[in-house]
């Protein structure tokens, strides 16, 4: 016990460690959030390849070799003590990290072995986090394990030949079942593919296309605004200037699914589907952290299901965007949010429009439709157009019961319209719906000829080439018309 200033009685009061670690482990990681964030460290290396290794196996072991700059053996006990940097220290451009926990605290969620081996100038060096051990002892005691007993390690031998890099080992692995694994590495490949798109496209500034493997098979990027399609809209960016820096917004519209293959619509759905997909997507230092949100300042909905909105911002900026250790959360300051809220405004109007638009076909007064879309005291129905004359012309051949039977018979298919599970085929099986098909186009010549032998009037036969069934079937009548001249 300590007298401090002020006469304050001060002791030291050690965690338990063992209670400490069990927290610690709890943060909250996914396998593919934790392993991205282990690679940020392979990025800010400077690596240009990366190879990833995890096989079910009686002992489960996952690795990540980069060819990075390495570090000595100093610089890897700084790298494994936890919260190494200070977060409010200033950093390079091109670098990932923030709080020096990224490593530790990402692989901790997944395992209870942590080995980092690291090469610089050709000497190896290599430093263990055994969790287990560390709660028996009740301290933090870093081991300096036996390198020869990593030699059968997946990537060890690649490792070994390389000049500088780092190799990462969980051992361990009680986050999820060794039978989880193929589906894990699967979730795995679309989610790097994803989130560091960027860096596999070869766009970022100053850099070298980064390859990433992930169990010998090399990565595709995947970007999300699908950019270089010919009916993707590229809105006009806008620059925001926020704490001495700037933030870049580029608004997207993705194509609507009329314009794609039925593999490439499904491709840029994601595993979320296009409702969900929606909204902004927040890269720091060209890296993806938070995709597919609209931080409450805009309602999820299908018309805008195909906006994506790209917002680029510098590594000085994770207090004003509130990002957490994880880097998968993030609640933006409120003076940047009015920026964010009017450029939501202007680009849900265009965004909307390629639904919209086709939804004003049933409105077209060039076309006499089946369909109508009619106000009725503040709600909006889908009624079928009596004046249709088809309608019409059935009406005139009916008794008086028929006719009524018939207004029911169309009444139930208006009250009955099955509109949820329109929307839900639309939304997820749009190039699988086609209407049209179920027209019988021999039924409907035959239609013709036999009002082409009843002496149909040439005023009825005007009406229905406004109809949207007859509208691209002009030449049926004008070769009725042929024959009677």
């Amino acid at each position: 016990m300590q007298k401090v200033g002020g006469g304050l009685k001060t002791e030291v009061v050690q965690p338990i460690v063992s209670n400490f670690v069990k927290s610690l482990r709890d943060i909250g990681y996914t396998f593919e959030v934790a392993v991205a964030d282990v690679l940020d460290n392979s990025i800010t290396a400077k690596a240009k390849n990366v190879q990833i290794a995890c096989f079910p196996g009686p002992d489960t072991v996952f690795t990540l070799l980069d060819d990075g700059i390495g570090m000595s053996e100093s610089d890897l006990i700084n790298a494994m003590r936890l919260v190494a940097n200070d977060p409010d220290s200033p950093r390079e451009g091109d670098d990932l990290g923030k709080f020096g926990l990224g490593l530790k605290t990402a692989s901790f969620s997944q395992c209870t072995d942590l080995t980092v081996l690291s090469k610089k100038n050709k000497m190896v060096s290599i430093k263990q986090w055994d969790l287990e051990y560390i709660s028996r002892e009740n301290e933090w005691l870093l081991i300096t394990p036996d390198i020869n007993e990593y030699e059968h390690i997946p990537l060890f031998e690649e490792f070994m030949r390389q000049e500088n890099g780092t190799l990462v080992v969980w051992r361990g692995i009680d986050a999820f079942p060794k039978s989880d694994i193929p589906n894990k590495i699967d979730i795995l490949r679309n989610h790097l593919s994803l989130v560091f798109h960027c860096f596999l496209e070869g766009t970022v500034p100053g850099k070298k296309a980064l390859k990433i493997y992930i169990n010998g098979q090399q990565l595709e990027p995947f970007n999300p605004f699908n950019p270089k399609h010919i009916a993707t809209q590229q809105l006009v960016p806008e620059k925001i200037k926020y704490l001495d820096s700037e933030v870049i917004v580029q608004p997207y519209i993705l194509p609507h699914h009329s314009k794609l293959s039925q593999q490439e619509f499904e491709k840029y759905a994601t595993k979320d589907g296009y409702t969900k997909s929606q909204g902004f997507y927040l890269y720091r230092a060209y890296r993806l952290l938070i995709f597919g949100t609209w931080w409450g300042m805009h309602r999820t909905n299908d018309a805008h299901k195909l906006i994506r909105i790209k917002i680029d911002i510098p590594n000085d900026q994770d207090l004003a965007w509130g990002i957490d250790i994880k880097k998968s959360s993030a609640n933006p300051a409120s003076e940047i949010k009015k920026d964010l809220k009017r450029i939501i405004q202007q680009v849900t109007v265009k965004g909307s429009r390629p639904y919209t638009g086709r939804g004003r076909k049933i409105e077209d007064k060039t076309t006499t439709q089946f369909w109508e879309l009619v106000a009725n005291n503040k709600e909006m129905q889908f009624t079928i157009n009596r004046n249709h004359p088809l309608i019409r012309d059935l009406e005139n051949t009916l008794e008086e019961n028929q006719k009524h039977l018939l207004n029911v018979i169309l009444m139930g298919l208006e009250g009955y319209l099955p509109l949820d599970a329109i929307l839900a085929q639309l939304n997820f099986n749009p190039l699988k719906v086609n209407q049209e098909s179920l027209l019988d186009e021999n039924k409907i010549k035959l239609l013709v000829e036999t009002w082409r032998t009843s002496g149909v009037s040439e005023e009825f036969i005007k009406e229905l080439l406004k109809t949207e069934i007859y509208k691209n079937k002009e030449a049926y009548f004008e070769n009725a018309n042929q024959g009677r001249d």
